[in-house]
């Protein structure tokens, strides 16, 4: 062992194809040396036998916005909230992170509608000062039918940290909200509610909003993306169209899919399939759509996210096996690493390899709770 090499031993190595029951992996200057079965090299640092698996990655989170508005109309200081949120994420075991931020503006929104720019500067500020254990990029959320998403995407698009961007529609009536009823219970549940009227008056703005907004707007974003070579995400595909929609767009990953048929569609035009990983823990959609592990055991999923939850990364991921015998650790643990990593280019991290980034967790399981005893960023121990 080197002096400036790290060994832990006495671990469940989980590879990106298999998992070593009782071994050891080396790391120096930020990168991964080496790993290997049975005991570890002398001055390692014992592991009690828990897992040691790389760290997760996380392409689709909005749970910032919990942080910087905590209760309605409460806005929080942007950077104490980066902060906050960050640390959240590392003790969920998340080390890469793509903060989803909602580049739209409506009138009359009092939640963090237009404040993308704000949010983007504060994580870029909390970074400089060396404030964050996860590695933080953009994922920036289109509302396609807004007015000024064109004008706000071209104002955070040329950013170094963007990553992906994603086409939504949540227009009454359509993909993840067909039924409008789903959609007036899904207000009425969010801090101070709205009533039936107050509800008439938003759906036929947002239906105006389509109308008149929604087709030249996805042109401009579609090109922006393609132009800036960022990858896309699509948003709730429910129906065929919704799908060839994706294909003729060229996207990445798809979001969510709300149906089987869309997901088959999908996956034969071998497009990403991100689910929620609270839906794995709940074992079925909050808005009553598919079932993550359906669309699993049919070998549609691809990819979890923690959505609003960071610590339903991990739980879901070794959850899954369990849901489906079909799929092994390994691969329930490339859903959360390897694979989402390679869906936005970033080829130097998300697996236990030689020359890899050394983004590690150790990950002790008690009650079928994992709690998150290590993480380690480019080697250096962040929780």
């Amino acid at each position: 062992m080197t002096r400036h090499e790290t060994v832990l031993g006495n671990a469940r190595i989980v590879l990106a194809d298999r998992v070593i029951e009782r071994g050891w992996v080396a790391f120096a200057d930020g990168r991964i040396a080496e790993f290997g079965e049975g005991s570890a090299p002398a001055g390692s640092e014992d592991a009690g036998g828990d897992l040691i698996m790389p760290g997760l990655i996380e392409l689709h989170t909005d749970h910032l916005e919990m942080h910087y508005v905590p209760r309605p109309k409460v806005f929080w200081d942007p950077i104490a909230a980066v902060v906050s949120y960050d640390g959240q994420l590392a003790t969920s075991g998340i080390t890469t992170v793509l903060d989803s931020l909602r580049v739209w503006r409506e009138d009359g929104a009092e939640e963090v509608d237009g404040r993308a720019g704000v949010l983007a500067e504060a994580i870029t500020s909390a970074r400089d000062a060396n404030l964050l254990r996860a590695d933080h990029f953009l994922h920036l959320r289109c509302e396609i039918p807004m007015p000024s998403v064109v004008e706000e995407a071209r104002e955070l698009i040329d950013r170094p940290d963007v990553r992906l961007m994603s086409l939504m529609d949540h227009t009454p009536g359509q993909r993840q909200f067909r039924d409008e009823v789903k959609l007036r219970d899904y207000y009425r549940g969010k801090g101070g509610g709205k009533t039936d009227a107050e509800l008439d008056a938003l759906f036929e703005k947002r239906f105006h909003y389509q109308k008149t907004y929604a087709a030249s707007n996805m042109r401009e974003i579609v090109a922006l993306a393609h132009q800036y070579k960022i990858p896309l995400a699509s948003h709730d595909d429910t129906t065929e169209e919704n799908v060839a929609d994706a294909i003729q767009d060229r996207v990445a990953v798809a979001e969510f899919p709300t149906t089987m048929e869309a997901a088959r569609g999908l996956h034969q035009a071998g497009i990403g399939i991100l689910m929620g990983a609270p839906n794995v823990v709940r074992g079925g959609s909050h808005s009553g759509n598919i079932a993550a592990v359906d669309l699993a055991r049919e070998g549609f999923l691809d990819i979890l996210s923690s959505d609003y939850i960071p610590s339903s990364l991990l739980m879901a991921a070794l959850q899954l096996p369990r849901h489906v015998p079909a799929i092994d650790l390994a691969s329930a643990v490339r859903t959360v690493t390897k694979t989402p990593a390679e869906a936005v280019g970033l080829a130097d991290r998300g697996e236990i390899a030689p020359g890899k980034r050394a983004d590690l967790i150790r990950v002790h399981v008690a009650r079928d709770i994992p709690v998150v005893r290590s993480v380690w960023r480019e080697g250096t121990r962040v929780a």
